[in-house]
């Protein structure tokens, strides 16, 4: 989470334009976001079968991977720079303990609130840059000290392999436009001692291409054929500490 990030994110305009229109009903975003939503809800009825998580949301905004998960971790914590994003957060309905957190300095602490646990990094990566990667990746393998401590799922919403990547030259240098590949994400979490167990593409679709209804059902089948994750512009990587 960069200074920019919490600037921006200071102005209450900001964040209502990121909740309202961002992830407006029937919204490119608000389409994956209820595909995201799907699979962590199913992940944790199959990973956590013995005892519910703890859920530890890192740049956790207005709350929308808290407010999936409701009713299926015993406690929630969000963490975020930004106070505003979490006050929005709370009036939308989004049940957890907020914690604001520095943007540099000593890597966050997450609350001691015992395991299994559940970390979530999601729409952060292709915002910031690479010390602020690491820094979350840091947070994640605080809370997930070993391999039996519980998962971490991050979110790729750029990915470099997708027909994204088509815009890249043009935007090039633009500080907005961003892209990660696969094997960067998986580098950047072995850096800390994570190995990806599953990885999950939600849309073959840019937004620009959204509203075109042919296009909706090509992605739906598109989504359905094994491998197509590899090509997905949003993707989930789900993964475990490599210590035992």
């Amino acid at each position: 989470m960069t200074s920019d990030y919490t600037e921006v994110f200071r102005d209450t305009e900001a964040v209502e334009k990121y909740e309202t229109v961002t992830y407006a009903p029937d919204s490119y975003a608000s389409r994956i976001n209820d595909r995201q939503r799907d699979y962590l809800r199913a992940l944790v009825r199959r990973e956590y079968t013995a005892n519910p998580p703890v859920h530890h949301d890192f740049a956790c905004g207005t709350g929308r991977v808290v407010r999936a998960l409701h009713g299926l971790v015993r406690e929630a914590h969000g963490y975020d720079t930004s106070a505003e994003m979490m006050a929005k957060a709370a009036e939308v309905g989004s049940r957890a303990t907020w914690h604001t957190v520095a943007g540099d300095g000593p890597v966050p602490q997450p609350v001691a609130a015992g395991f299994p646990a559940l970390v979530t990094v999601f729409r952060l990566l292709l915002n910031v840059d690479d010390a602020i990667r690491d820094r979350a990746m840091a947070f994640a393998a605080k809370a997930l000290p070993h391999r039996g401590s519980g998962l971490l799922v991050v979110e790729n919403h750029g990915n470099a392999g997708s027909v994204r990547h088509l815009r890249a030259r043009r935007h090039d240098g633009e500080r907005w436009f961003a892209e990660l590949s696969h094997a960067e994400v998986e580098q950047l979490m072995a850096r800390h001692g994570f190995e990806i167990v599953e990885r999950r593409g939600f849309s073959m679709l840019t937004p620009s291409m959204h509203g075109n209804r042919v296009a909706r059902l090509a992605d739906a089948a598109a989504r359905r054929m094994p491998g197509s994750d590899a090509y997905a512009v949003n993707v989930l990587y789900t993964a475990r500490r490599v210590h035992a």
